[in-house]
């Protein structure tokens, strides 16, 4: 009975029969009288609390609607900012719930969080996904492994990564790229493989050009313009600085913040029961969010984020591969943030790159921690402009970057093979 119980739970849908009866085995009952609290603002939560009978109230969010209203079935527990946090749990009438003690969690992991020192010593993923296979001398061929990130369609930063691979692979390795500039054409297709066709455009003493052109299907999806560089002595001066935020170290992985956020009460109901119900797929970039915030994607925020990511793995000490990861995952978050100012409950919108645009300033390990400080400045006529900058751990500035994007609202985003506009 416990067992179909917990099955009606939109955060345990998502598991296995299985699971589900290890859960039932260990799992408390908890019984509240009317006006009894259930958490108590500011103390320690228990662990994760499944509702069965009776309501309760959260109080201390923002928003007093029926979002926080908790009804049987619902859940909370750990919040985005760890097992303390500012809202009272209060039962509006007698209640019953089943309490998972915090040193059980980890039964609901469907995704466990990998080790970041064991990622350090892992094959790289990143580097399986930017690989490329050789034709000629300037035709590859690269394709979308069942783990790479994909979002209905080909992911924009691995057209970059992979495209600035193929251009790299025709460049006497003396010289790397410095610069690149590229346009998002159509939707990739994910079942297919993407042909890089690579047009030399200079070799010179110092610099060489080159332009790629990725195809599937006969037609031009992507196109990429590249710059590189010898080594040359020159003026050294930096103006920008980094911001200070706390080290990566001391904060949690996107994958965790996204398991936190569905059990946080101070988030609308029916947010985290859609998280819930979605797959979380771990990232072959490891992503460090500096300032977890209560926002969702139906609500306002500033057009601004930072975080820290680096490779999961160890990558070699080639510059030029570390400068292919870095463009891969630059695209991850990049285009959303124009959104932010604009979003409101009941709308549904997307961000397309329209082009992807990098400056390699300094040498840089993409399997080291770089900070991504990233502003949307304006708007207009459906297109946002994003800025960016990434630093090192001493604050080097290592890589500049801008981004414009198509920001809309969205009926429904088909993942088909055809133009993006």
């Amino acid at each position: 009975a416990v067992v179909e119980l917990l099955g009606k739970v939109p955060l345990l849908q998502r598991l296995t029969s299985l699971s589900l009866k290890i859960i039932a085995q260990v799992v408390v009952f908890k019984r509240y009288e009317r006006g009894d609290y259930v958490v108590r603002r500011d103390e320690e939560v228990e662990g994760v609390y499944f509702l069965l009978q009776g309501q309760a109230q959260v109080l201390g969010s923002a928003d007093d609607s029926s979002e926080f209203l908790l009804k049987p079935f619902d859940f909370f527990g750990r919040g985005i900012f760890g097992n303390v946090y500012s809202a009272d749990v209060v039962a509006l009438s007698q209640l019953t719930c089943l309490l998972l003690m915090s040193h059980h969690c980890s039964l609901l992991d469907t995704n466990p969080i990998s080790d970041p020192d064991k990622d350090l010593d892992t094959p790289c993923l990143v580097e399986r996904i930017l690989s490329l296979d050789p034709l000629d001398l300037t035709l590859f061929r690269g394709f979308t492994i069942p783990n790479a990130p994909t979002f209905g369609k080909v992911f924009g930063g691995q057209l970059v990564g992979q495209a600035l691979a193929a251009a790299t692979n025709t460049v006497e390795s003396t010289k790397i790229v410095h610069n690149l500039h590229s346009y998002f054409l159509l939707v990739g297709d994910i079942t297919i493989p993407i042909l890089y066709e690579v047009n030399h455009l200079r070799d010179g003493n110092n610099f060489a050009t080159r332009r790629v052109d990725a195809r599937q299907k006969g037609k031009t999806i992507f196109i990429l313009f590249a710059s590189f560089q010898r080594e040359q002595q020159g003026f050294d001066h930096q103006e920008s600085n980094m911001p200070l935020m706390s080290p990566p170290e001391t904060l949690v992985t996107r994958e965790e913040m996204i398991e936190r956020r569905m059990t946080d009460p101070l988030l609308p109901r029916d947010y985290r029961n859609k998280i819930a119900a979605e797959k979380i797929l771990t990232w072959p970039i490891d992503i460090r969010f500096c300032e977890p915030s209560y926002y969702t994607e139906q609500t306002k925020s500033p057009p601004r984020l930072n975080y820290w990511f680096r490779a999961r793995g160890k990558l070699s000490d080639d510059q030029a591969l570390h400068r292919c990861v870095v463009a891969f995952a630059s695209d991850l978050i990049f285009a959303c943030i124009g959104l932010n100012p604009h979003r409101k409950k009941g709308m549904s919108a997307a961000a397309l790159s329209l082009d992807h645009s990098l400056w390699f300033h300094r040498p840089l390990r993409a399997d080291d921690w770089l900070l991504f400080v990233m502003v949307n400045p304006t708007s207009f006529q459906s297109r946002g402009l994003t800025t960016g900058e990434m630093f090192n751990r001493k604050g080097e500035l290592v890589v500049s970057l801008t981004q414009e994007a198509l920001l809309k609202e969205a009926v429904t985003i088909k993942p088909i093979f055809g133009a993006k506009l």
